[in-house]
C-alpha cells in the first residue's frame, strides 16, 4: 500500500505528494484491491452489533453533515464503510473522466444512506461492490489517457490529474483505517462486557 503518512502528517504538501505519482493501470488495481482488503480485515471478526454501535469518539465534527442532528453524531461503522467507499468511487469516477480527456466538470458522488446498513454482511458487500465499481472505472481508461488533463481540486489545493484523483480516493481510505480499527475495537469491548 501506499504510505500516506507524509501527508496526514503534513511532511509533504498534496502536491509534492502527487508530482511523485507514476503508476499504471495493474498499480491502480493492486493498490485497491490491497486497500479494500485491509478493510475487509479491519472486520473480519466483527458482528451485527458493532455496525451499529456508536461509539466513543471525542474529536466528533462533521462540518458536511446535511442533517443538524448528525453534525456532532459518533460515526458507526456502518457510516465510516459506506462514506469511505463513497468517496473512492467518486475519485475512481472522475479520474476515468479525466483520462478520457473530459473537462473536470464537479463532483460525481453517489452515497447509500448509511442508517440502512445494519448487518456486518452489508458492510462486507458495501466493500465488494466498491472494489468492483473502481476497478471497473480502469477499464474505461484509454490506452493512453490524458494525464495533463488536470484540475485545482480545492481553491489553493493540489491539482489533480488522473492518476492522483483516483490516489486521493485511496488516500481518503487510508485515512479512515484506524478510524474503522478503533470502532472494532470499543465495539467488541462493549459487548464483553
Amino acid at each position: 500500500m501506499i504510505n500516506f503518512e507524509p501527508i496526514h502528517t503534513k511532511q509533504v504538501t498534496f502536491a509534492q505528494f502527487f508530482a511523485a505519482l507514476s503508476l499504471s493501470g495493474d498499480e491502480m488495481r493492486s493498490l485497491t484491491d490491497e486497500m479494500v482488503d485491509a478493510m475487509q480485515a479491519l472486520i473480519s471478526n466483527a458482528v451485527d452489533a458493532d455496525v451499529t454501535f456508536e461509539p466513543a469518539d471525542p474529536a466528533k465534527d462533521d462540518k458536511y453533515a446535511t442533517n443538524p442532528d448528525e453534525k456532532d453524531l459518533a460515526w458507526n461503522l456502518a457510516h465510516v464503510i459506506v462514506h469511505a467507499t463513497a468517496s473512492s468511487e467518486e475519485s475512481a469516477a472522475l479520474a476515468a473522466e479525466l483520462a478520457r480527456g473530459v473537462e473536470y466538470h464537479g463532483r460525481s458522488r453517489s452515497e447509500i444512506p448509511w442508517h440502512e446498513v445494519t448487518t456486518i454482511v452489508q458492510c462486507r458487500q458495501r466493500l465488494e461492490e466498491s472494489r468492483r465499481m473502481r476497478l471497473a472505472s480502469l477499464e474505461m481508461w484509454p490506452e493512453h489517457p490524458h494525464l495533463d488533463n488536470e484540475y485545482e481540486a480545492w481553491p489553493n489545493g493540489p491539482r489533480l490529474n488522473p492518476i492522483s484523483r483516483f490516489v486521493f480516493g485511496l488516500m481518503h481510505d487510508d485515512s479512515h483505517l484506524a478510524q474503522i480499527a478503533e470502532i472494532v475495537r470499543q465495539a467488541r469491548a462493549a459487548r464483553s462486557v
